[in-house]
């Protein structure tokens, strides 16, 4: 049996069962977003989360809103898991990825960037430095109002380097916004290893330069990850302000589908699929007798067949037509154009 650490209570059966459903439905929602590209419906890049699922416990320690007053995440290019775990639904994904009239951006865009303010999600921003400031101002908010809520953002280590990145974090760190920070060190920024992108050991070094707590765990291992997110989340709600957690683990796949990741060792990627976080946390489950083979086969089973009715349910529906393009883009409000912006005549000399 688990044991509770540092006040956190330990996951329970459920819980990890929960996760394990997650994790499962991810992956096969990617691979199924896979066949579709090589169908040609997808025209957009896909960014995969092979090896980084357990990244989903991270985001598990927060309020959602079916536990009442909701906190709010921000999951990053790779947050599959996360974006489902709060609601956002499968043939939501497919109608995004698919440029569906039906999808959350009408079609405007074919990719992650889309989330669900009233399920607590924020998309991403391309600039993705840029999600740390937005989710500081998010914080502030709360913080503000005396909302007893708090905020997740996922990072990749790449973008760590980037002036959005530091700007954010600097104003979460002296507002002391209930913001937690999450840095997802996958060992790749596109094809720049981490090592050649920053001087340290850990990112959790870069903690103590904030003034902020910091932590770093094995980002394969959920039950780690969650207690360290736990931990996170509580001193964030406590008043303690901004905390840093970091996930180790490794981007399996190259940056997106159009990248062939000949750069990376073929043989650590085979060591890295060896802590595959699925099939850990399938041990697991199956060590503590939580679980049979049989239960597990029909979480992927229930898994895949969700994932198969969404996509053709997506792909049936149609694109938007082109008057919607400008739907709600441009306003009849006048404004005056500001100074800056202004463009007066040289002065002449005579």
């Amino acid at each position: 049996e688990p044991v509770a650490e540092s006040g956190v209570p330990p996951l329970s059966r459920d819980d990890l069962q929960e996760l394990f459903r997650w994790m499962v439905t991810a992956r096969v929602a990617e691979e199924g977003l896979e066949l579709l590209q090589k169908q040609g419906l997808v025209a957009g890049s896909i960014y995969g989360s092979l090896g980084q699922e357990g990244g989903v416990a991270a985001a598990y320690a927060l309020r959602r809103p079916i536990k009442g007053a909701r906190d709010f995440v921000a999951p990053s290019l790779r947050g599959c898991a996360a974006l489902l775990l709060f609601g956002g639904s499968l043939q939501d994904y497919f109608r995004q990825h698919l440029g569906r009239a039906t999808s959350p951006t009408r079609g405007r865009d074919g990719g992650v960037y889309w989330g669900d303010h009233a399920r607590g999600v924020l998309g991403p921003i391309a600039p993705l430095g840029t999600m740390v400031e937005v989710m500081a101002g998010v914080t502030l908010a709360f913080k503000l109002r005396g909302e007893d809520r708090v905020g997740m953002v996922f990072s990749g280590d790449g973008a760590t380097s980037t002036a959005a990145w530091h700007e954010g974090l600097s104003l979460a760190s002296a507002q002391r916004c209930p913001m937690v920070l999450v840095i997802e060190n996958n060992q790749w920024a596109f094809s720049t290893p981490t090592r050649r992108s920053t001087g340290l050991g850990s990112f959790m070094q870069k903690g103590p330069a904030y003034g902020i707590g910091a932590d770093s765990v094995d980002g394969t291992d959920v039950e780690a990850v969650y207690a360290a997110s736990a931990r996170a989340v509580a001193r964030a709600r406590a008043g303690e302000g901004t905390q840093l957690l970091e996930l180790r683990y490794f981007r399996r796949k190259g940056h997106a589908q159009h990248d062939a990741q000949e750069y990376v060792d073929p043989q650590a990627i085979a060591e890295w699929e060896e802590r595959d976080p699925i099939r850990r946390l399938e041990s697991v489950l199956l060590e503590r007798e939580w679980a049979t083979r049989g239960q597990l086969r029909s979480v992927s089973d229930e898994a895949e067949a969700a994932v198969v009715v969404a996509a053709a349910a997506a792909t049936d529906e149609p694109a938007p037509s082109g008057p919607d393009a400008v739907t709600g883009i441009y306003t009849d409000l006048t404004v005056e154009t500001p100074w800056t912006r202004r463009s007066p005549p040289l002065p002449t000399h005579s």
